[in-house]
C-alpha cells in the first residue's frame, strides 16, 4: 500500500509527463497503480486502504498458546501440523514468521528483571560446571562477591556437601541460604513445582544452621552470579591449565585453584568496585559461627551388596568379597580407582568400567563358566556318577557330542564294574574314551579288553615312558675271559 507521500510523487509526476506509464517510470511502479490512485484521487476516494486481514490471525491464538505452555521452546515445524488441522491454510513461511513473533512477545513479556539487590551474610550461590572431563565446583558469596572454586572427583551428594563444608571453612562463617539450581544429587523429588531436598541435604543444612534453596527449572537467570563465576573460571583457570597438561592429578589442580582464588579476589571487582578479600572481611561479622562439631561426611557413596557378592556404581557392577554379602560398604570414585571400604578399612580396589559392564579385580577368575549342575535321578546315574570325576567328564562330553540313548549306554557301562572289571580299571578306560570322543559302551569295553596293548599318544618332545621286562642282573666279574692252563 503506498504511503501518502508516494501518493503525491504519483499525482506531480502524472501532471509533469501526462501519461500513466510515464509516471509510474518516474515513480518506480506500475502504470496500473497510477491509474487505480488517480480514478480513486477524482472519485473523492481518499481514505487509506484497509490491509485484508493475515492468513494466520485465525491460530494467532493456538500459537500464543502453545509457544506458552513450552517455554518458548517448540518450533514452527513441529507447531505446523497442528495449525493446519485447526484450519490454518497458508504458506510455512508466513507461519513461521508469525511463530517467530509470538515467541518474541512472549519473550518480552515473560518476566520484567530487576537488579538483585544482595544482603550481608544472606546468600551463597553455588554450582557445578564440567570441561574437558573435569568437574569445577563454583560458588560466590552475593554480597561481597568472593568466589570460592574446587575441582571434585564427581558431582555427587557426598563431594558437593564436602566441597560445600571447605568454602564454609574459608569464609569463617555460614550464610543464612545456601542457593543452587535443581541438583540431581541434592532433591528428593519435586512435587507442584516444589523441590523436596534430599534428607542428607536438610540433615547437613541443619548442622551448619542455613536454609536450602532451589532455583526454578531451566532457568540461568536465577543464578546468574554463579554462571558467570563458571564461565569465568573455565577460561581463565582451566583452559589455559590443559593447553599446558599442568596438572597431573586432583590435588595439583585443587592447589591451582586456591592460588588463582587468591589472585582473583584480591583484584578489584568490576561490578562493585571493591576486592572481595576486603569486603568479606565486613561480611564475616554477620555471617552465622561455624558449628563446634562438624558433621561427619563419609568418604564416597553407601551401597549394599547384592546375593552375588558385587556392587552396582555409575550403572557398573564391581565384586566384593562374599562375606560381605547383604552388609553397607562405602565407594569412593578417584580419577583412576574405585575404592570399596567396610567399617572404615579398605576392602578392595578396581579399575573403572564403563556402564553394563562388570570389575572382577583380584576376585576374578579366568576358568571358571557357568555349570549347571548334574543331578541324578535313576539307579543307573547315581551309580555312573559314583564313579567320581571321570564318569562327570564322560557324561557332559557324551550330551554335548549328542550321543543317542545315552542313558542305556550308562547302564551297559555301569554292568561292567562289578562283575568283570574293576573300578579303578573302569574309571581309567572312561578317562581315554572321553579324551577321544568314543561314548559308546562297546567303545569302553574294547578299552578295557585292549588292557596294557594300548598306545598313549604323547606330545612331540616329551620323554618317552616304556614299561621293558626285568632282567636278570650279573656283575662285569662273570664276563671275564679266563686263561686256560694247559
Amino acid at each position: 500500500m503506498k504511503s501518502l507521500r508516494d501518493r503525491m510523487e504519483i499525482v506531480n509526476a502524472y501532471a509533469a509527463v501526462g501519461s500513466y506509464r510515464g509516471a509510474a517510470a518516474l515513480c518506480g511502479t506500475t502504470h496500473k497503480t497510477v491509474k487505480r490512485l488517480l480514478e480513486r484521487r477524482q472519485a473523492g476516494q481518499l481514505e487509506p486502504r484497509v490491509p485484508p486481514p493475515s492468513n494466520t490471525a485465525e491460530v494467532e491464538g493456538l500459537i500464543a498458546k502453545r509457544v506458552q505452555a513450552t517455554d518458548g521452546r517448540i518450533s514452527a515445524k513441529r507447531l505446523l501440523p497442528v495449525a493446519r488441522k485447526a484450519g490454518y491454510t497458508g504458506s510455512p513461511r508466513n507461519f513461521r514468521r508469525a511463530v517467530a513473533a509470538a515467541k518474541a512477545t512472549w519473550k518480552r513479556d515473560r518476566r520484567t528483571y530487576r537488579p538483585w539487590v544482595p544482603v550481608p551474610g544472606e546468600h551463597l550461590v553455588f554450582d557445578w560446571a564440567k570441561e574437558a572431563g573435569r568437574n569445577l565446583f563454583c560458588a560466590v558469596l552475593a554480597w561481597s562477591r568472593y568466589r570460592f572454586v574446587r575441582f571434585g572427583a564427581d558431582q555427587t551428594r557426598a563431594t558437593t556437601l564436602e566441597l560445600l563444608a571447605e568454602c564454609f571453612e574459608e569464609l569463617g562463617g555460614v550464610p543464612a541460604v545456601i542457593l543452587t539450581d535443581r541438583m540431581a544429587c541434592l532433591k528428593a523429588g519435586i512435587v507442584a513445582n516444589v523441590v523436596v531436598p534430599h534428607p542428607e541435604y536438610v540433615q547437613f543444612a541443619t548442622h551448619y544452621r542455613c536454609r536450602p534453596d532451589f532455583c526454578e527449572g531451566a532457568d540461568p537467570e536465577s543464578k546468574g552470579i554463579v554462571e558467570n563465576l563458571c564461565g569465568y573460571a573455565q577460561t581463565d583457570l582451566l583452559v589455559p591449565a590443559l593447553l599446558e597438561d599442568e596438572w597431573p592429578d586432583l590435588a595439583a589442580a585443587n592447589a591451582a585453584a586456591r592460588a588463582w582464588c587468591a589472585e582473583v579476589n584480591a583484584q578489584t571487582h568490576s561490578e562493585i568496585c571493591a576486592v572481595p578479600a576486603e569486603r568479606l572481611v565486613t561480611e564475616r561479622e554477620v555471617l552465622r559461627p561455624l558449628p563446634s562439631r562438624r558433621p561427619p561426611l563419609r568418604a564416597g557413596e553407601t551401597r549394599t551388596v547384592d546375593k552375588r557378592g558385587s556392587i552396582r556404581f555409575g550403572s557398573a557392577r564391581y565384586l566384593v568379597p562374599k562375606s560381605l554379602v547383604g552388609e553397607c560398604v562405602d565407594v569412593q570414585a578417584t580419577e583412576d580407582k574405585v575404592v570399596i571400604r567396610h567399617a572404615g578399612a579398605e576392602v578392595i580396589r578396581h579399575d573403572p568400567v564403563g556402564p553394563g559392564e562388570v570389575g572382577f579385580g583380584e576376585l576374578g577368575d579366568p576358568d571358571r563358566r557357568p555349570t549347571r549342575g548334574i543331578r541324578p535321578r535313576t539307579a543307573a546315574e547315581i551309580a555312573f556318577l559314583g564313579l567320581g570325576p571321570a564318569a562327570e567328564a564322560f557324561l557332559r562330553s557324551a550330551a554335548a557330542a549328542g550321543t543317542l540313548r545315552l542313558e542305556h549306554e550308562l547302564a551297559e557301562i555301569v554292568e561292567l564294574v562289578p562283575s568283570v572289571w574293576s573300578r579303578e580299571a573302569v574309571i581309567k578306560a572312561l578317562g581315554r574314551a572321553t579324551r577321544f570322543r568314543r561314548f559308546k559302551a562297546a567303545d569302553i569295553r574294547a578299552i578295557l579288553e585292549a588292557g596294557r596293548g594300548l598306545p598313549t599318544p604323547v606330545r612331540a618332545g616329551q620323554q618317552l615312558t616304556l614299561d621293558l621286562p626285568l632282567v636278570p642282573v650279573r656283575a662285569l666279574s662273570a664276563y671275564a675271559v679266563r686263561a686256560v692252563n694247559g
